[in-house]
C-alpha cells in the first residue's frame, strides 16, 4: 500500500474517533436530560409546560445545522455586542463542546417527547393501584412506571439513536474534524472515491451495531408482553 493510503487510513481512523466520540457524548448527555424536559412538558403547571412546549417546537422545528451555528457563534456574537458597550468581557469558545452542547439538547428534545409518549400510553388504573398500596410518586415512576416505559420506548429510542449515527457528521459545518470531513478533504487531495465509501462503510457498521444493540435489548425486555 503506498504511503499516500497509509495517511489516509489514519488520518481517517482519527476522524472516526471523534465522530464516535461525538455520538457517544451525545447519548451520555441528552438521555437523562431528555426527563425533566418530559417531565416539565407534561406538568399540571400551564406555565412550565407552555415554556417548556414552546422549547420543543423550536428545537425541533429548527435545523440542526443551524443549531450547530447558533451555538457556535451566538455566544461570540454577544460578547462582541458587549465589548462595543464598554463591558471588559472575555470568552473562548470550543468548537467541540459546541457541538456536544447543540447535539445534546437538540437530541434531549427528541427523546423527552419519547419518553412523553412512553409515560402517557401507561394505563392510569396503574397509578391509581400504586396509590393505594401506598407508593409515593416517585416510587410509582421508577418501579411500576419505567420498567414499562423503557420496553415501550425502545424502538423508537433505536430509530433516534441511528439518525444521531449519521448527524454526526454535521458537527463538520463549525470545523469540528470528524470522519466525513476527512473523507471529503482525502478525497479532494487522492481524487479517489475511496475515502467516501471507508467512511460510508464506518457510518453502516455503526449503525448495524447499533440496530443489533436495541434488537437485544427488546428481547431481553419482552417479559413485559
Amino acid at each position: 500500500m503506498s504511503p499516500k493510503y497509509i495517511k489516509m487510513l489514519y488520518a481517517m481512523f482519527d476522524g472516526s474517533l471523534t465522530s464516535l466520540e461525538v455520538f457517544f457524548l451525545t447519548l451520555i448527555f441528552s438521555i437523562p436530560l431528555a426527563l425533566p424536559i418530559a417531565l416539565g412538558r407534561m406538568s399540571k403547571d400551564k406555565i412550565l409546560s407552555a415554556v417548556v412546549n414552546v422549547f420543543l417546537l423550536i428545537i425541533r422545528g429548527t435545523p440542526l445545522m443551524l443549531q450547530l451555528l447558533v451555538v457556535y457563534f451566538g455566544p461570540g456574537l454577544f460578547v462582541r455586542w458587549l465589548v462595543s458597550k464598554g463591558y471588559d468581557v472575555s470568552f473562548r469558545w470550543d468548537r467541540f463542546t459546541a457541538a456536544i452542547i447543540a447535539l445534546s439538547v437538540n437530541y434531549a428534545a427528541y427523546f423527552a417527547e419519547i419518553y412523553r409518549g412512553g409515560i402517557e400510553s401507561i394505563p392510569k388504573g396503574q397509578y391509581e393501584a400504586a396509590k393505594v398500596l401506598g407508593y409515593t410518586r416517585a416510587q410509582t415512576f421508577f418501579r411500576i412506571v419505567l420498567p414499562q416505559l423503557i420496553k415501550r420506548i425502545v424502538p423508537a429510542m433505536g430509530n433516534e439513536v441511528i439518525t444521531l449515527v449519521k448527524d454526526t457528521a454535521l458537527v463538520s459545518v463549525i470545523g469540528v474534524s470528524e470522519l466525513l470531513m476527512v473523507a471529503k478533504e482525502r478525497q479532494g487531495a487522492l481524487f479517489s472515491f475511496v475515502p467516501l465509501f471507508i467512511a460510508g462503510l464506518f457510518y453502516f457498521i455503526m449503525n448495524w451495531f447499533v440496530s443489533f444493540a436495541f434488537t437485544r435489548l427488546e428481547k431481553k425486555l419482552s417479559y413485559y408482553n
